[in-house]
Parts: C-alpha cells; structure tokens; sequence
C-alpha cells in the first residue's frame, strides 16, 4: 500500500499506460439523503460539478447558493468504476493517479490499495496483487476534507491564520476553504487524470535536466532515476537539438552530460525570442521514454544592497507582473483552451511574469508550456499562504514529497524563473499577533529556511529559492522593509487613498492592489438582485474582503462625489480601481533601476465577484485591464510630483534608443494653452530619465491642467482631486458605424468609456477610459455589431454621465 514514485510528467511517454476514465459514478458515503442514489462522475472532476451536472445542487456561483451547497464539503464521498483487464505480459501494474483531492483511501475488488491526504502530489500504487481477470471494481472513497484537517489541528495544536478554516493542516488548495475574494467550496474528487501503468524490467522513475550557459555553450546534465525488477545493466539514450548520449545504467541513477555550442537563448518576451528544444530520453531498448522542451537560459536573483532584480541571460528585467489565482473553484475545469485565453490576456496587458500564488496550486502542465511559448516568466510560490503551518508528521513527509514532486515535474520549464517558500506568513510572525498564540509551536520557518531551499538546491540547482513574499532577505529585518528586496503593500487598500503609492520608493513590490466590481454582464449573470445596488443582498455576498463595500466607498470619497445611482457607482469603483493600480505602477516604474518589478494583484478571478482582478470571473476585461495596458506599455510617458513640481518620466524599456521632441503645456480645460515648452528627450535602451517641467504653477488648479506629448504617447496631470475640478459638463458627437464608435470631443471629455456588454453580454470594446481634449476624437473598436444604442460614459464635474 506504499505510494511509489508517481507518474512522470511533463511529456511522460510511458506504454502501455491506460486511463481509467469512463463509467464513474459518485455517491454519498455518509447516507446523505440529498445524494441517495449514485450519479454519473466525471473524471477528471470533482464532486461540486458532478451534483451540478446531475442537478442535485444549484450552480454555487449564483447568488448566494455558496450557501446552499454548504454541505457537500461535510460529506463522504465514494467514487467507483468498473473496468476489465484481460492480464498482461508485463511484470508490473501500479495504479497512477496523478491528483486527488484530498483525503483518499483507494480500493480494488475490496482490496485497500492506498491512501493519500495531498491534493498537492501524485501517487503511484502497485495493485498486481488485486487485479483480477475480467470485471475489476475500483472505488476510492473521499472523506471530508474539513474533517481531517480539524483533527490534525486538535492532535497538533492550534495555528494562527487570517482566516477561521483549517486550511493550514491539510495539503489542498488553501482557497477551496473561503478567501477575501473567493467562496468556501470544500470540494473532492479525482481532478486529475488516472489510469494504469504496465511496465517490465525498469521503468523511468525521475528525469531532471539542469541546463545552464556560459561562455557561449549551453550545458545540460540529465538527472536520471529509474526504478527496475531487474539488476542487469541497462542502457539510457538522451537526444536533443540533434545531438544524443549513451549511458550505461548499473544502478538506479544516472546523469547524462551534453555540450551544446553557441545555442538559441530563451528570452522573456520583449527581450527576445522563446526557442524550444525537445529532449528525450530513452531508457533500454525503449522500455520507457521521456520527453519535454527546454531552453536554453540562465536566470539569476540580484539582492545585493536590497535590490531584488531578477535577471535573464545576465540581463536585468523590470518584472511586468501580475499575481495569479486559480482561475475557478473547480480546476479541473480549467484546460488549455482556458489557459491559453488568460495568458494571452496577460500578454495583451503587457505583462512579462506570472506569480502562482501560494494559497492556490502547481498548475498544470499547460499553464507553464504556454508561459514557456509566450516568454512569460513564472514566479511559482510553494503552496503556503497566510497562516503559520505545523512541521510535524504527518505533514511535514507530506510537504517534502509535494515539493520534491512539484520542483521536479516544473524545473524543465525556461518560463519558471524563481522559487518562493510561502505567501505572506513570515509578515504574518511579525505583524499579526502570531507569537503569542503560538506558545513556542512550530509555524513553517523550518519549510522556508531549510526543508525547501535544500530541495530547490538539490533538485533544481540553476534557479534561485527566496523565502518569501514579502521578505527582506534576513530574519533579523522586518519582511515588508521597503528598502529591502520585495515588500506588499496593502495599507493603501485598507486604509489610505492610493496617491499613497507615491509615498513609498520599494526595490521591488510582488503584491498591491485595488477593489472593483466585476463588469455589467458578469454582475447580471451571477446575482439577480432587484434593483442591483452596492449593498443589495447579492452584491454582499459577492464582495467577500472585510468592510469591502465600505472601502470601495472611501475610496472614491477623496476623488469624488457620492454615486446617486448603481449606475454610477459602477463606473465610479472600476475608475478609480483603474486609475489607483496605474498610478502604482507608472510609479514605482518611474524609480527604475531602484525598484525592479511590480506584481499587481490580481489578474483574474475564479467565480463572479468584487475583486482587485483585472479580468472578472466571466474573463471579461474590466476597465483596469485597459489601464494596466497603458502602465505596462514598453515605451511609458507619466507625469510624476518631483520636488514640488510635476516632473516628465520616460521610461524605455525596449533594446532601442528612444529619441523624441516632447511638448509640454499646461491647458485651461477649455483647452487654451497657457504656457508651453518643447524639449528633447533620449532615453536609453532598458532606461528611464526625468525631466522638471517648465510649464509654470497654475493661476487656477480647479480649471488647469498638463499635457505632456511625445509622438503617439501622452501624459496628462491634473492638479486637483475630480471632485474639487471646475471642468465643463462635457460634450461629444457618437457616430456609430457597425463595430465603429467614433466620439468627438467638444468639450474636455475625461475617462471615457463604452459598455457594450450592457446591450449583449458577449459584447467587448478594445479600450477604455480615454481622456479626450477639446477638438479630439476616438474610434473605439467593438468585437460585434449591437446596433445604435451604445452606452456611453464619462466623468466630468460633479456626476458621471451616462447616455445610451
């Protein structure tokens, strides 16, 4: 009943390997009589959509049907298929099954073949001995997750978190348990895939390639474990960009070298191009062969003086970044398809890194294979987040297995360009009052410090570790110090408006972020409130931070006027939400090379809800998407307060030069030009320069402003809050011709924007929240025709406006 070495991935190529995937069933162990009969099961899946798809519970997206389906994370589950197996000519059957969640304990034909308490890790079983000739019955049945964990917690002792749920003494993904954007849905099921492996002789147990360059040659040393039945020595064949090596194998190791000269160099996007290579190796006489691409890079972590730079082929990077959660509830929901739509997503924002968030999972092998085609660089936090975790059995064997497993499946991947031990716990030893409730138990340091930067440097010796997010590179420093490494900043959401951003100068900021709502479409989707309002009952249940909805209101009390209507409020939330995160980030890329990275939380979200993503549960973009777009943009022109004044910033981050003529004026809003000047800017390749702006104090700060220009890009600067402007009601011309919408601006029109998804929820607008001055113009491009009836919106003076 031991759990062996588990199935090779990625690109395991082991024959005959057969899944087991069709005719399950799923029913209540517990004699739940809201399940009573057996239902259809599918695998991959889990438990929650399985009830839905069979109608026994309401989708727990909706409303607040959360609450409804309570119960199914408090009930035993027992999963069961039946199969026939003819017998083998092979020596070797082992179960694989490469993700259950959580709590197991598997069967055969009545036979306990296995247990397992990870959803974090594969397992592999040999189930020779329970195999029959003909029918086979396999069940495995789930016990609740919340259980498990709640006796551990009363075996172990007590351990702080953020949240009332038990989720750190259990292996799952830490959200399944309710998180400040995120619903509690304790789910259980085969989410991965499962099958039986046949094997004879020696089967590929472990491969590891270590690649590293320098002086001009790309080195790969393959790391090879087998596990065999037989003591003859074996032969293993390692091939790559043409190139092969024989080995002998007289024990259960091997490492295979190659030389590659003058090689392809992987580079994140925007630095250059992404080549692949397939290796594969092959064990004997193909009895087992392995295949994955890698590339061929080196990636580093600067932290001397503070810093913490992460940097590419010897080149330092500004991390573009955004932090990412599992994008549903359920993952088995999420494929490639899904994958490829949010990193492409990401991309379009002009995002170069991807944080995997520690309160969620290792995501699949899709997610980083796209991550690896795209140029995206992959922070992967180890999956600890927000509380302090006990380092006693069993969780302690279970935790090294889950890192081994993970370090080794990911390592291959050029994208995966650091390693982090936890998501905010070492703060949370600082600052939350953790000490004391503690008494002297353990909280994880011994994961953090020892356990897994000795498996990373064991395993994965060409990739830096850090201990955490934030952490300021020693335990006798506070972890959020901003002059030292990385720092989160969340007293801006919590407590302070968001021109607080500027008041910090950090060496690299991995988590800020700022509320909004989802889009129209997503919110009528979801809740069904009549009338919708920011307290209406969904819409509470939908906003899971604490005081959500009162912050949202704080928020916009600096900056505006008090909404009238949902209507307003809407726009309103998702401005500000838009114009914080870009102010952030304008910021902090303003101080390059002092600060080397921004990771904004969030990119998406996992169901419909009030979040910090800039792509809703729905994966609609909202406004703050556009505006991460214009903050992220290659070549960034922002208008910064410098000793007193605003300051031009040209940030360059491209291989080239940029030389250009700015023109700078400060404008009546009328749009008279009151005072002027040109200058030239040349900012170099990977450079940012700054420039005081001569352009005078405003006679009148209510009804002025500044326009900074240079070619295609520009800035503007307003000196006053919206709700202390003296600006035009607004006035413009719409001219709608199919997908066209072109607005003229009559008058200075400010945060334009088009909600087309409020004719047609399918309906997307390629950008929002433009500023237009008096005599410009626009054409927004939509992704369908909706006819003459456009929503329309602004903010000029005291109310939005809002025509359709």
């Amino acid at each position: 009943m031991t759990a062996k070495s588990p199935l090779l991935k990625p690109g395991g190529l082991m024959t005959p390997f057969r899944p087991l995937h069709e005719s399950w069933t799923v029913r209540s162990a517990s004699g739940d009589v809201r399940a009573p009969a057996p239902v259809t099961a599918t695998v991959p899946g889990c438990v929650h959509t399985d009830l839905l798809d069979a109608g026994l519970i309401p989708d727990p997206y909706l409303d607040d049907n959360e609450n409804r389906v309570a119960w199914v994370g408090r009930t035993e589950w027992r999963y069961e298929t039946e199969f026939s197996w003819d017998g083998t000519e092979h020596e070797h059957t082992d179960l694989v099954c490469e993700g259950l969640d959580t709590v197991a304990a598997i069967e055969l034909n009545g036979v306990l073949v296995g247990k397992t308490a990870n959803m974090h890790r594969s397992y592999r079983f040999d189930v020779r001995h329970a195999l029959r000739i003909g029918g086979n019955r396999l069940a495995i049945t789930f016990r609740p997750a919340r259980e498990y964990a709640e006796r551990l917690k009363e075996e172990l002792g007590d351990r702080p978190s953020t949240y009332t749920e038990p989720f750190n003494f259990i292996r799952k993904m830490a959200c399944d348990f309710g998180w400040d954007w995120g619903p509690t849905l304790v789910t259980a099921g085969i989410w991965k895939p499962i099958g039986l492996h046949e094997w004879s002789g020696a089967r590929l147990a472990e491969v590891r390639p270590v690649v590293s360059v320098a002086d001009g040659v790309a080195r790969v040393a393959v790391h090879v474990e087998v596990e065999r039945a037989v003591q003859e020595e074996l032969l293993i064949t390692a091939a790559v960009c043409g190139r092969s090596v024989v080995g002998a194998l007289p024990a259960d190791k091997a490492l295979l070298e190659f030389e590659i000269p003058q090689p392809e160099l992987w580079w994140p996007r925007g630095y250059g191009a992404q080549p692949l290579h397939e290796l594969t190796v092959t064990l004997g006489d193909d009895l087992d062969v392995w295949q994955s691409k890698i590339g061929f890079r080196t990636v580093e972590l600067d932290t001397a003086d503070g810093a913490f730079t992460i940097e590419v082929n010897g080149r330092p990077i500004f991390a573009k970044g955004v932090n990412w959660i599992p994008d549903d509830c359920f993952p088995a929901r999420i494929d490639r398809a899904r994958y490829a739509e949010r990193l492409a997503q990401a991309c379009e924002a002009g995002v170069n890194l991807m944080r995997v968030w520690g309160g969620g999972l290792y995501e699949s092998d899709d997610f980083y294979d796209l991550c690896d085609e795209l140029g995206l660089l992959v922070w992967q936090d180890f999956a600890f987040a927000c509380a302090a975790y006990p380092e006693e059995e069993p969780l302690r064997s279970e935790v090294e297995a889950e890192a081994r497993a993970n370090v080794t499946r990911l390592m291959p991947h050029p994208s995966l360009a650091l390693w982090c031990g936890n998501n905010e716990n070492i703060w949370g030893l600082f600052d939350w009052g953790w000490r004391e409730k503690l008494a002297g138990r353990s909280w994880g340091a011994g994961y953090y410090l020892d356990l897994l930067p000795g498996i990373v440097a064991e395993l994965d010796p060409g990739r830096p570790y850090w201990p955490g997010s934030p952490y300021s590179g020693s335990m006798d420093l506070h972890p959020n110090d901003p002059d030292h490494h990385n720092i989160h900043i969340w007293d801006v959401w919590n407590e302070r408006d968001y021109t607080a951003y500027r008041e910090y100068r950090p060496r690299f900021v991995s988590e800020f972020g700022f509320q909004g709502p989802a889009t129209y479409a997503t919110i009528k989707r979801a809740i069904s409130d009549e009338p919708l309002a920011p307290d209406s009952p969904g819409m509470r249940h939908h906003q899971k931070a604490i005081d959500g909805e009162l912050k949202l209101a704080a928020g916009l009390k600096p900056h505006f006027p008090p909404p009238t209507s949902f209507a307003e409020w809407h726009y309103l939330t998702q401005v500000n939400q838009a114009r914080a995160i870009q102010l952030g980030v304008e910021h902090f890329r303003s101080l390059w090379p002092h600060c080397a990275g921004t990771i904004v939380w969030q990119l998406n979200d996992c169901w419909p809800v009030t979040s910090w993503s800039a792509i809703d549960g729905d994966g609609r973009r909202k406004p703050l998407f556009h505006a991460l777009r214009r903050a992220y943009a290659d070549r960034l022109l922002t208008v910064q307060p410098r000793d007193g004044g605003p300051a031009l910033v040209a940030v360059n981050d491209t291989d080239e030069p940029w030389v250009s003529t700015a023109v700078a004026a400060r404008l009546g809003v009328d749009g008279t030009e009151l005072q002027a000047e040109s200058f030239d800017i040349e900012v170099a390749p990977r450079g940012a320069v700054t420039v005081p702006l001569g352009v005078g104090e405003p006679a009148d700060p209510a009804r002025e402003l500044v326009a900074v220009s240079a070619g295609e890009r520009r800035a503007l600067w307003f000196f006053l809050p919206d709700k202390d402007l003296d600006l035009p009601e607004g006035r413009c011309t719409v001219t709608v011709e199919g997908r066209d919408v072109t607005v003229d601006a009559h008058t200075l029109v400010r945060d334009l924007a088009i909600f087309p998804d409020r004719v047609h929820p399918d309906a997307e607008v390629d950008d929002q929240l433009i500023t237009l001055l008096p005599g410009e113009s626009h054409r927004f491009r939509l992704n369908r025709d909706i006819g003459m009836s456009v929503p329309i919106t602004w903010v000029n003076a005291r109310t939005p406006h809002m025509e359709m």
